[in-house]
């Protein structure tokens, strides 16, 4: 696929799904769970992530990570922020928390049905998780996690560009141990955010505090605050 032709697909998010959202064999799952450790360690923007949150977590607060999957996002900020702290892993499938840390606390249940109350945590971290939701279904999702946050909803997400994706094509297959890892990986920077689609996304969602801003590698952060 040429550049300016790439370019031209990537004007509009793909709504096509992911093979580990869809359903896959459970050593193929597995095989993709650790190349998302892979991401998530190095090109995951943890580091934006901690300096996000920081302000809003105090010793004695409660972090939930949703879409947590390995939990490696809220392990890297247990190890970084002063404690204690209760850090909550919330993911749809069981399988998902394979590689996750004792020191989470395991949740399995559909962001659609949260079964916490309102306001539960401090901070409700949301990373490389809400462009698994197509458009019209995003309003509601994050006005479901803004629900639950006492302080701060932060979302970290892909940024959909040209340059990410000519990179996934030549260098997923070769970073990556597994296939299914490769072809998610196109899908998600497909289904990424522009800036202005994500402020749309809050603005819908009737949430009016949010600052969104860009950091490497090609990432979108945006962090909705309540008025305390």
């Amino acid at each position: 696929m040429s550049l300016l032709s790439l370019a031209g697909s990537l004007r509009e998010r793909a709504t096509e799904g992911e093979r580990l959202d869809l359903g896959v064999p459970e050593q193929a799952a597995l095989a993709s769970l650790q190349d998302l450790r892979f991401v998530n360690r190095w090109l995951g923007n943890p580091a934006s992530v901690l300096r996000a949150v920081r302000p809003h977590l105090s010793p004695g607060g409660r972090l939930l990570d949703v879409g947590s999957a390995s939990g490696d996002l809220p392990a890297y900020l247990l190890a970084r922020l002063p404690g204690p702290l209760l850090a909550v892993a919330l993911d749809v499938k069981p399988l998902h928390f394979h590689f996750a840390p004792p020191a989470l606390r395991r949740v399995v249940a559909d962001v659609r049905a949260l079964p916490f109350a309102e306001r539960r945590f401090d901070v409700v971290t949301a990373s490389l998780f809400l462009h698994h939701f197509d458009a019209a279904e995003l309003p509601q999702v994050l006005r479901a996690l803004f629900r639950l946050a006492r302080r701060a909803l932060v979302v970290n997400d892909l940024s959909r560009a040209r340059v990410p994706y000519a990179f996934g094509r030549l260098f997923f297959p070769l970073l990556f141990r597994s296939r299914v890892s490769v072809e998610d990986g196109l899908v998600s920077i497909r289904r990424g955010f522009r800036e202005r689609e994500l402020r749309q996304a809050f603005a819908a969602a009737g949430i009016a505090r949010v600052r969104v801003t860009r950091h490497f590698p090609y990432r979108l952060l945006a962090v909705a605050t309540r008025q305390l």
